[in-house]
């Protein structure tokens, strides 16, 4: 009996030693959800897919789930409310979520410069912001971010959204009108501007930030979470923060491995090539420290959103972001 109990200790122990020298990865990953303002197969969330396909979120001990919200202020009240501990919205969604009471924070945001740009036909004279007068532009909703931004870039000109026509086309009516030549010009985020010259649509970009510097996409995590479970934050800006610095150093790359991971794109290299070569020029660049918030940028595009009435009082910038889990 005696060397049964002294076999049974050792077994125990042995046992115990093993599993405290496993290495992270053997051990049951955490489910974490994340959500999404938007369907994850879009090419806009090529970081997020990149850092799922290429193993950044398994390899720091996670599974991730991707769920879809209603846009970016609906994904900021999910996280808000606790639904979820994490999500994606853009870099300005935080001064709306603020203003209404929901305690959101951006942890990193995915670029230096703005995810909207104003497209135009090359051949219809209009040479920026300026030229809009009385032209029809296409953008995806009233209350989104993109028409947030053109409403920016026609100030920059001393207009206003009354001097345009301006349509609210959905997703994929924002570049197929423009396309099919029903509209002047349409803001657009670098996946319409690809459909749209794959449709033979004749192009010039003018970059947002010449005129108007809104945000480009950010990772939203509430004020409890960042207080309760900040390894958990840094695990997921980390890993999506390595898909997006994939996608700047090798897009071509990224293409292929992407496409072989997002089922929706098979056969379209070439287009999420260009999408990712878009990104890397007018969104991407331009940050100090990978992922950080330029707080001087924000405070100035909430300084907008109060002129215009978007929300009714400004937040102190602070109580908008954090570049903590930004190294």
């Amino acid at each position: 009996m005696n060397a049964k109990r002294l076999f049974l200790k050792s077994a125990t122990a042995l046992a115990l030693a093993a599993a405290l020298a496993a290495p992270a990865h053997a051990q049951q990953p955490e489910e974490v959800t994340y959500l999404l303002p938007a369907p994850a197969f879009l090419p806009a969330f090529g970081p997020w897919m990149m850092a799922q396909a290429r193993g950044y979120y398994a390899a720091e001990g996670l599974k991730v789930n991707f769920v879809v919200a209603k846009g970016g202020v609906d994904v900021a009240k999910q996280v808000g409310a606790g639904n979820a501990p994490i999500g994606g919205a853009i870099g300005d969604t935080p001064i709306i979520a603020r203003a209404q009471g929901i305690p959101v924070k951006a942890v990193a945001v995915l670029g230096g410069k703005s995810l909207t740009q104003l497209v135009v036909h090359a051949d219809k004279g209009i040479n920026g912001p300026k030229d809009l007068k009385g032209r029809t532009v296409t953008t995806m909703a009233y209350q989104d971010t993109t028409f947030f931004s053109l409403q920016g870039m026609l100030a920059s000109a001393g207009l206003t959204k009354n001097d345009v026509e301006a349509q609210a086309a959905g997703p994929a009516g924002v570049w197929q009108l423009f396309a099919a030549g029903k509209a002047d010009a349409m803001a657009a985020v670098p996946d319409w501007i690809v459909s749209a010259q794959q449709s033979g649509a004749k192009v010039k970009i003018f970059s947002s930030d010449d005129y108007f510097k809104s945000m480009a996409q950010a990772i939203l995590a509430s004020d409890e979470t960042i207080q309760k479970r900040p390894e958990l934050v840094q695990k997921l800006v980390r890993a999506t923060l390595k898909g997006m610095q994939d996608i700047m150093q090798d897009p071509a790359g990224a293409a292929r491995d992407y496409v072989k991971a997002v089922p929706q794109h098979k056969g379209k290299e070439e287009y999420i090539e260009a999408v990712f070569r878009l990104y890397n020029t007018y969104v991407y660049p331009g940050q100090k420290a990978f992922g950080a918030m330029d707080p001087d940028r924000l405070a100035a595009v909430q300084k907008f959103y109060v002129k215009e009435g978007i929300v009714l009082k400004e937040t102190p910038v602070d109580d908008l972001y954090t570049n903590r889990f930004v190294r």
